[in-house]
């Protein structure tokens, strides 16, 4: 599995630009002016990993293949967007699909690209965005608890909804009670309960600081998950070749690009882990959960290995790589035979035994 990531925002505040520097395409049209963006452009991104690169060297591998991220350049909301206005609930239905919600808001000042409000405040407008999600997740809970629909609910999912709208109507964060609700939630496409990464678009001289936009931010939020990245930056490197983008970074004292930071971000947030199978034929990297067991990961590669899953020989990554393969973990005593209770850690590299 990746992960699919929905870049949101009020318009004008650079999600096409970073879209086209995060996927490296010119796909997503960046102008000056609202929803210049209306259907959402698609992008899939590997995500590199050394280590990957590493084993396949070591295996001498035919074919490479990395875990991939989804980003969504999702157009812009503006005030009253559940209720139709700009283009309304259109956008709002795009972000049902994303398994994390990325809300870009505009850090910095500019004569020439103009704010929908006609004023630079970022936490006013992540307030407008956190509004309107609100909203339009109630009208859907008043759909679902309609008459008509009301009896295709078990009590427990009426009393969930009724709990989630009295929750979402005062204004307060949901809180998921357990996983059977969180997946109840989730299936019904609630918007406020996606996890999310607010993303601070700066200017160069504020990269590695911040400036009094971000400080407000981080004194409004102070529980979530906050990165910056210069959205004009990140379009500059995505243009240039490795050594070029290596100096390029040194010379603006920038140690990771934007990508990297919201791919880790990312993979916290939802709580992924990463494994990895390599051999003569294919080296490949394997996007999961923690705290998955050996038989969930089997059938990430192919369902019928979790049914028919029998064991996993395993062998950490780092010692993978010190001792050159799998043979010679073995002869080192690195190698382990795991059950069905394992649970894999992030950098296993694995083989797993099924039946035929």
């Amino acid at each position: 599995m990746g992960f699919k990531c929905g870049i949101v925002g009020l318009p004008n505040v650079g999600k096409s630009t970073l879209f086209n520097a995060l996927t490296a395409s010119k796909n997503a049209e960046a102008a000056n002016f609202p929803f210049c963006t209306i259907d959402p452009n698609i992008g899939v991104v590997d995500v590199i990993d050394h280590r990957l690169d590493q084993l396949a060297d070591l295996s001498k591998s035919k074919k490479k293949i990395y875990a991939n991220i989804t980003f969504v350049d999702i157009a812009g909301l503006v005030k009253g967007a559940s209720k139709g206005e700009g283009l309304g609930n259109k956008f709002l239905s795009h972000i049902r699909e994303v398994d994390a919600i990325i809300h870009l808001v505009r850090c910095f000042d500019s004569d020439q690209i103009t704010h929908v409000n006609s004023k630079v405040n970022p936490a006013d407008d992540l307030e407008t965005i956190k509004t309107e999600i609100i909203l339009s997740d109630l009208e859907l809970i008043q759909k679902k608890l309609d008459k008509s629909k009301k009896k295709l609910l078990s009590d427990k999912e009426n009393n969930i909804l009724n709990e989630k709208s009295k929750l979402l109507s005062s204004g307060k964060e949901l809180e998921i009670n357990d996983i059977e609700e969180a997946k109840f939630l989730n299936n019904i496409g609630l918007l406020s309960i996606k996890p999310k990464i607010i993303v601070c678009n700066v200017d160069e001289q504020n990269l590695s600081k911040g400036n009094n936009y971000t400080d407000l931010i981080k004194s409004e939020y102070p529980n979530e998950k906050i990165i910056y990245i210069c959205a004009d930056i990140e379009d500059q490197l995505s243009g240039l070749d490795k050594n070029e983008k290596e100096n390029f970074m040194k010379e603006i004292g920038l140690d990771k690009t934007g990508l990297k930071r919201l791919i880790k971000s990312g993979y916290d947030l939802l709580n992924l882990d990463t494994f990895f199978t390599s051999g003569p034929e294919e080296s490949r990297a394997w996007t999961i959960k923690k705290n998955t067991s050996a038989p969930k990961a089997a059938g990430v590669i192919h369902t019928d290995f979790e049914k028919n899953f029998i064991r996993a020989e395993a062998v950490s990554c780092d010692d993978f790589i010190k001792f050159g393969s799998a043979e010679k973990c073995k002869e080192n005593g690195k190698l382990r035979i795991e059950g069905k209770e394992y649970i894999v850690k992030d950098g296993d590299v694995l083989h797993f035994r099924v039946n035929p």
